[in-house]
């Protein structure tokens, strides 16, 4: 069960109308980073999760970014609230009124006139939002540690964003929804971090002839950068391109095991299907190219001031 408390989790304050700055708001609040991908991504995982613990966790999670949606939703229609009435009323002359809002930048006339002013669920570029950015797979560690990227992602965003606005009541806003990112991070790692056996994901360990190899796949000029993701006691490091293919022996070639009646069959198509390399037959693209020396030289080089095809002769002359 949900209730709505009529308050909001941080009170906002707006100092002035700023449409430019409500539409790269709209990437919190129906982007893929945004308030309603993270609520959606985190009840989804908590109905299906068995753990009551991590359960509360993520249910408590996804209704305080609810509660961000709404944070952000609310200081978009203040950002865009002069405009709107204005725009609604008609109260300046056609071409002020359509300065006034394309002056703003971004696509914030659009948002104006497809949305009066009021957050829609698109990101700051117009794209709709999308289930897509839901990346939950059931699986809880794999779950946990996408959901610590998506609040660092988030965090990311809404410190430029920070740095986009003078507003110093904007700027307080983003402030603890970017802090609250921080915290829903920590609680994510504790909770991945308390399950004992958390990696590798799932519960396949995987061929411990594999699971510490290094494949060395740069070639070129430069430095072999080392570090503890590819070197050290607990990594074999592969150079050498005879050693990297194939890791399981053979030729490196594919197989397939076919019977009597399939291979006739496959047989039957390679020899209709064949080329002769002997042969030079004409082709369309052959039709519309150049037939003497001139005349590609003259493609080639195109015509000199004079008007003349340009060819090795004239080039000599």
């Amino acid at each position: 069960m949900f209730l709505h408390s009529k308050r909001l989790q941080y009170t906002v304050r707006v100092s002035e109308t700023n449409p430019g700055l409500a539409n790269l708001l709209l990437e919190q609040f129906g982007g893929a980073q945004g308030e309603l991908a993270a609520a959606c991504r985190y009840f989804t995982q908590a109905i299906g999760e068995s753990d009551p613990g991590r359960k509360d966790l993520l249910m408590d999670i996804s209704t305080e970014e609810l509660s961000h949606l709404e944070i952000i939703g609310t200081i978009v229609a203040m950002l865009n609230k002069g405009a709107k009435g204005q725009l609604a009323e008609g109260t300046e002359k056609e071409a002020d009124l359509y300065r006034s809002i394309t002056g703003a930048g971004n696509d914030s006339h659009l948002t104006q006139v497809l949305y009066g002013g009021g957050p829609a669920l698109v990101s700051s570029a117009g794209v709709p939002w999308s289930a897509a950015y839901v990346d939950t797979i059931g699986d809880p560690t794999a779950d946990l540690r996408s959901n610590i990227a998506a609040e660092a992602r988030a965090k990311i965003v809404y410190e430029r964003l920070i740095n986009l606005t003078d507003d110093p009541g904007v700027k307080e806003a983003l402030g603890f929804l970017m802090t609250r990112e921080i915290a829903h991070q920590k609680s994510f790692e504790k909770a991945l971090y308390s399950i004992e056996t958390n990696f590798p994901p799932g519960k396949l360990p995987g061929d411990v002839r594999m699971a510490n190899v290094y494949f060395n796949m740069s070639r070129g000029d430069g430095p072999l950068n080392l570090g503890s993701w590819n070197s050290g006691e607990q990594w074999e490091f592969i150079s050498e391109f005879d050693e990297v293919r194939p890791v399981n022996g053979g030729a490196g070639d594919a197989e397939v095991t076919l019977t009597k009646k399939e291979q006739t069959a496959v047989d039957a198509m390679a020899l209709r299907s064949a080329s002769n390399p002997e042969e030079n037959p004409p082709t369309g693209a052959e039709q519309g190219a150049p037939r003497t020396p001139e005349l590609l030289n003259a493609s080639l080089s195109g015509v000199n001031a004079e008007g003349t095809l340009i060819t090795e002769e004239t080039e000599a002359a």
